[in-house]
């Protein structure tokens, strides 16, 4: 049986993520726009969210912090609003959305 190659980290998960979105900014910052530079920014987007998230599973608060509450109940909205059926113009054919 093969052994396991374990590696212990010398910095902490908030070290890393804080230092990669900054390494992803920076990149981006010398990008000109285009898709490169939007993937570098949502990148550096996503480790920031990681690191709030890293930080509210390390506190004793029980609910979420508004930030996130309000980016999952946005993301819910989107799911449910992509989910209604449109007609040609793009509006909601829900019997709420009709007057």
């Amino acid at each position: 049986m093969m052994k396991r190659r374990r590696f212990r980290q010398t910095t902490t998960l908030a070290q890393r993520l804080t230092e990669e979105a900054n390494r992803l900014r920076e990149r981006a910052r010398g990008l000109s726009p285009g898709p490169e530079q939007a993937m570098l920014w949502r990148k550096a987007r996503q480790a920031e969210t990681a690191l709030r998230i890293d930080a509210w599973l390390a506190s004793s608060a029980s609910a979420p912090p508004d930030s996130i509450a309000i980016l999952m109940e946005k993301q819910r909205k989107e799911r449910v609003a992509a989910r209604q059926p449109r007609d040609h113009d793009g509006r909601s054919t829900t019997a709420e959305s009709i007057e």
